[in-house]
């Protein structure tokens, strides 16, 4: 398996340490940059994570990098940390192609609001990975790390793939149903979405705007938080956006949880669909769990959330994406033209009547929240398929795209084929320090019971 090549040392680090060993000058940029190139030269001819990388761009942007340090200027809170972009996030003069031969040789002539942030916090950023087609469900070249036989997810399969292999510490990418958790899930990283509107989303690609949410990957919690309090904000241009106190999620993480956490076991309306293994993981963690856990049935009007989601996603992907049919409807798969005409068929009220559901949905998760810290449910209905020509499931994921909650997939299970099989943790909207601080803990507590 790819993820058992032996990685440079410095990509052993994990991406806070990795962080503060620039900034201390116990390493350099480029030291860490040459890393990345070794770990991305040895590997990526099997795993296809990257849309697009330039060896000598990267080098030259880490030697200023150390230039800059050199002279005493204050340090990003990212500085020097390499971190991969989707391909559907806008690079100002670097390829941006949305995973569509439509848009081959696209340049953008500014960077997203994310990847401003980026560059703002000192990050270098490495390159840009591959994506299913437009951000849907038809696969790229990207497999999975751990058994490159296996689907790594998507759309955000080489932005999940790139950190699992160990190419990068650190990277970004979307999520409209499922396509952050379910790739960590799959690729045996932690993947982090936060509250719908946390992140700006201007200069990323619109696929469903009311569910569109950009995340993060990593190999920690702690790296989780450290990137995402470099991309929370306002932007005027993203009207999901609004003035808000900066999260402190790294700090919160940090903190450790004042008590014990209480959890709350939801199945989902999908539970049904969850495999064997899934079913004795699950388990078995709330057995080691035991008081903190207690299983909790949702209410009924929730087995519509799936199906309703859904509609959304197609109702204003067909009108987000009319431009591409009308450059190119033949270029597109035959599963990117059958979800459009979908979503060109859904009626106007029915649409409409969709978009009410979050807010009842979100008022009966209060009475849960109210009680417990965070959900505890599936990622997946279990390890990634061996599969190349499919994404995986987003049977337990799209519910919480749905209500726009916090939720981060934890590299906790393992299913018997070896595969690993994330666990989710959802958390009340606007909580997300308090969640990515309860996944903390909730690893820390696994540890120490092993």
């Amino acid at each position: 398996m790819a993820a058992e090549k032996p990685l440079p040392q410095p990509l052993r680090l994990d991406a806070v340490e990795l962080r503060d060993r620039i900034a201390g000058g116990a390493l350099k940029a480029i030291e860490v940059a040459e890393a990345c190139m070794t770990a991305i030269e040895a590997q990526e001819a099997e795993i296809g994570a990257w849309a697009h990388i330039d060896r000598a761009h990267v080098l030259d942007a880490a030697r200023a990098l150390d230039e800059y340090r050199s002279r005493g200027r204050p340090l990003g809170p990212l500085h020097g940390v390499p971190v991969a972009v989707a391909d559907v996030i806008d690079t100002a003069r670097m390829p941006t192609e949305n995973g569509t031969g439509i848009d081959a040789g696209r340049r953008p002539g500014a960077d997203a609001f994310v990847v401003r942030r980026l560059k703002g916090a000192g990050a270098l950023i490495v390159g840009k990975t591959a994506t299913t087609e437009l951000a849907y469900r038809a696969p790229g070249k990207t497999r999975n790390p751990r058994n490159p036989a296996h689907t790594p997810g998507g759309s955000s399969s080489g932005s999940a793939a790139a950190v699992a292999a160990g190419m990068v510490p650190l990277s970004i990418g979307t999520q409209t149903l499922g396509s952050v958790i379910r790739s960590a899930s799959f690729c045996g990283v932690v993947g982090f979405k936060p509250t719908f509107g946390a992140i700006p989303r201007s200069g990323v690609l619109a696929k469903a705007p009311s569910l569109d949410t950009v995340g993060v990957f990593a190999g920690s919690i702690a790296g989780a938080a450290m990137l995402g309090d470099c991309l929370y904000g306002y932007d005027a241009a993203d009207p999901a956006t609004s003035p808000m106190p900066a999260p402190r999620l790294a700090e919160t993480v940090a903190a450790g949880a004042p008590v014990t956490p209480a959890l709350a076991f939801v199945r989902q309306p999908a539970w049904d669909a969850a495999d064997a293994d899934l079913r004795e993981g699950f388990a078995e963690l709330v057995d080691a769990l035991g008081d903190v856990c207690d299983e909790v049935e949702l209410p009924g009007h929730f087995a519509e959330a799936t199906k309703l989601a859904e509609l959304v996603q197609s109702a204003e992907m067909a009108k987000s994406y009319r431009p591409y049919e009308r450059r190119g409807r033949d270029r597109l798969s035959p599963t990117m033209r059958q979800g459009l005409d979908e979503g060109g068929r859904i009626l106007a009220h029915d649409y409409l009547a969709a978009r009410d559901w979050p807010g009842l949905l979100n008022a009966s998760l209060e009475a849960v929240f109210d009680r417990y810290d965070a959900i505890v449910t599936p990622a997946a209905p279990g390890a990634a398929p061996a599969d190349l020509a499919s994404i995986g499931s987003a049977a337990f994921t799209s519910l919480w795209s749905f209500c726009g909650t916090p939720t981060v997939s934890l590299p906790l299970l393992v299913a018997s084929d070896g595969m690993p099989v994330g666990v989710q943790l959802v958390g009340r909207r606007g909580d997300d320090g308090r969640l990515l601080r309860t996944a903390q803990w909730l690893i820390d507590f696994l540890k120490e019971a092993e």
